[in-house]
């Protein structure tokens, strides 16, 4: 099998070119050619798809499949979806569930309304950036366009820092600020699964828009945190928190405490939503504790979280010390 992967170099790229590349395909890069690396035997293609002629080195290739994970203006993906329309028979775009237009309640489905936003438009917000540029890639090559929406992503190679950042506090030891309740279902997937999951269905022919997550409570919060406890090896003691005393103190889930959306919060959907139709067509996620111990261990050969490939940096997730060890010296004894 040929594929062409749009980017290549960042988190959930990386994990589908590496996948790729385990199956023994015949992998092409597109991108600009200034962030990161590639596995050997990868060719490695440049342009900016952005500029003008930018999708250039394109011309004249033929490939099985191609991925774009671009967050970017829509009319980027709709550029280089028209550049392919007869070089590849099937378009996968890999998306988000944050294109669900509010509000979204629990258990959403994939039929639910999505921002409003056009294929050929600028750079904007991420939720309308991936709305526009699922727009663009049915528009361009209809139903041989699939739609991962995927939810949070975590595994070895992440660069927004959610389930490093845990890792590390848990690593530096002593009490940890943990949001309660232990049982708290979370809702995730491994980028390692991602991929697997993406190349089978794009290479099937697939098309169509799929939640892209674990079933909510394929781990909880109390597992999760355990299970950095027990990978690091820490002298870490887990200080459980009841969330309504957290929110009173001004926590802000999912951003001061990652991953954590308690019950009743606004956003508790993105923990919660409808993945039916993505396990009916063949996901398989791995344990929690394989995730956790395999970013653990990619967290110590790196160091620290590698910057966006191609994007401007996210804000930082995560507590300041200071701040956590005054919310820690505030609860009972």
């Amino acid at each position: 099998m040929r594929l062409l992967m749009l980017g290549g170099t960042g988190f959930v790229g990386g994990a589908v070119v590496t996948e790729a590349v385990r199956r023994g395909w015949s992998v092409t890069v597109f991108n600009r050619g200034l962030h990161g690396t590639v596995p050997e035997g990868v060719r490695r293609l440049r342009g900016d798809r952005t500029a003008p002629d930018g999708l250039a080195a394109l011309a004249g290739g033929q490939w099985d499949l191609v991925v774009d994970t671009w967050d970017g203006a829509p009319r980027a993906v709709r550029d280089a979806a028209r550049a392919l329309t007869g070089a590849v028979p099937h378009y996968v775009y890999v998306s988000s569930g944050s294109v669900y237009a509010p509000p979204v309640g629990l258990g959403t489905g994939e039929d639910a309304p999505v921002f409003a936003a056009e294929a050929d438009a600028g750079d904007g917000d991420y939720p309308h950036n991936k709305a526009g540029g699922e727009r663009a890639a049915v528009e361009v090559f209809g139903d041989r366009a699939l739609l991962v929406r995927a939810g949070l992503i975590l595994g070895p190679g992440e660069d927004i820092g959610r389930l490093p950042w845990w890792l590390h506090r848990v690593a530096r030891g002593g009490e940890v600020l943990a949001p309660g309740p232990r049982d708290l279902p979370v809702q995730y997937v491994d980028a390692r699964d991602l991929a697997i999951w993406l190349l089978d269905r794009g290479i099937e022919g697939v098309g169509g828009a799929y939640n892209v997550v674990s079933r909510t409570g394929h781990t909880t919060m109390g597992e999760l945190l355990d299970a950095a406890v027990a990978v690091t090896g820490a002298d870490a003691t887990l200080r459980w928190t009841a969330p309504d005393r957290l929110l009173a103190a001004g926590v802000e889930p999912w951003n001061d405490l990652p991953i954590w959306i308690p019950r009743g919060h606004e956003y508790r959907w993105l923990q919660e939503r409808n993945v039916e139709r993505a396990y009916a067509a063949g996901l398989v996620c791995r344990p929690a504790a394989d995730t956790v111990a395999d970013t653990w261990r990619w967290l110590c050969e790196v160091g620290r979280v590698p910057a966006r490939a191609g994007r401007p940096a996210r804000a930082p997730v995560g507590l300041a010390p200071e701040r956590e060890a005054a919310l820690l010296a505030a609860l009972p004894a």
